[in-house]
């Protein structure tokens, strides 16, 4: 467990579901006795460590955390694949605020970390402070899903490091242009080693019953739950930063629109030659979010 800032520590806490135990894993950077803490939570099939650049940029004013979603990365699986969802993942960031031993966060949540942020930020007594909702919204574009449903879950296998990191390359063109230094950086944390009949090939880090919830939800529960997600981000009361990127297809700039309309304390800021989702590895998207949390 290295203290430096080029490597978080790594830490795990028990959380409980309705079939059981499991724990999570969060990675943790700067001072550990710092109570002014940020929370970084990633998409649907990423993980904390995607957050490594705002990390190192944030952790001198900030204990940065950065869970891996239950399911992915260094987190147990579900035994029951129905869990993944919204009311699961609160349940496991209450639990995770609770270790931490602080009253309050502030909370950056890009794509499914912003909905999980969303839905904590908006009920009453939240620990949420300020939160940044990076390329998402109570309203997903049908698009994106029908994208999204087109890889989760698949079995993918690759036989080596690069090819892994190559096809990762193509699903996440939406990020933007990035460096080969950086998508290595960015994806390297999404392949993991498996060893196969074959012998050693590179699988993905996540769970691939993720894909059962997402693929069963119905018109009507889909309805049903951004309809909640409105009215939990209209009882948010901290500062909310919307973060979109100017080609995103899952955060439309009318749902930007109807946010900015709806919210309390809501403003937002376009990020040209991105779709979903900014990275926050250019310096210009870390300064967007060093001056909301920091204001500078």
């Amino acid at each position: 467990m290295s203290s430096s800032l080029s490597s978080p520590r790594l830490g795990f806490v028990q959380c409980i579901s309705t079939t059981g135990l499991h724990r999570m894993a969060y990675h943790e950077w700067g001072d550990p006795a710092n109570p002014r803490v940020l929370m970084c939570v990633h998409g649907l099939t990423r993980t904390g460590r995607d957050f490594d650049t705002v990390a190192r940029a944030l952790s001198g004013d900030y204990r940065v955390i950065c869970p891996d979603v239950v399911g992915r990365g260094r987190s147990d699986w579900l035994a029951d694949p129905r869990r993944y969802v919204l009311p699961q993942y609160v349940s496991d960031m209450v639990t995770l605020i609770a270790r931490l031993n602080v009253e309050h966060v502030d909370w950056f949540g890009t794509s499914m970390g912003g909905l999980i942020g969303m839905s904590l930020a908006g009920l009453p007594k939240s620990p949420i402070r300020k939160l940044l909702l990076n390329d998402v919204g109570p309203k997903i574009a049908p698009q994106a899903l029908e994208r999204i449903g087109s890889y989760l879950g698949l079995p993918v296998r690759f036989k080596t490091f690069e090819e892994g990191l190559a096809y990762l390359q193509t699903i996440s063109a939406s990020f933007g242009r990035h460096t080969p230094d950086q998508w290595r950086e960015l994806n390297g944390a999404i392949l993991k080693p498996m060893q196969t009949p074959e012998g050693m090939e590179w699988g993905l880090h996540y769970d691939p019953a993720l894909a059962v919830p997402f693929r069963e939800a119905t018109p009507e529960i889909a309805a049903a739950g951004e309809a909640m997600l409105w009215q939990l981000f209209a009882g948010i009361q901290g500062p909310t930063l919307i973060v979109r990127g100017a080609q995103s297809d899952l955060l439309l700039r009318e749902t930007v629109a109807e946010m900015t309309a709806r919210g309390q304390n809501v403003s937002s800021v376009e990020i040209a030659d991105v779709g979903h989702a900014p990275t926050f590895v250019d310096p210009a998207q870390v300064a967007v979010a060093k001056a909301f949390f920091l204001g500078t």
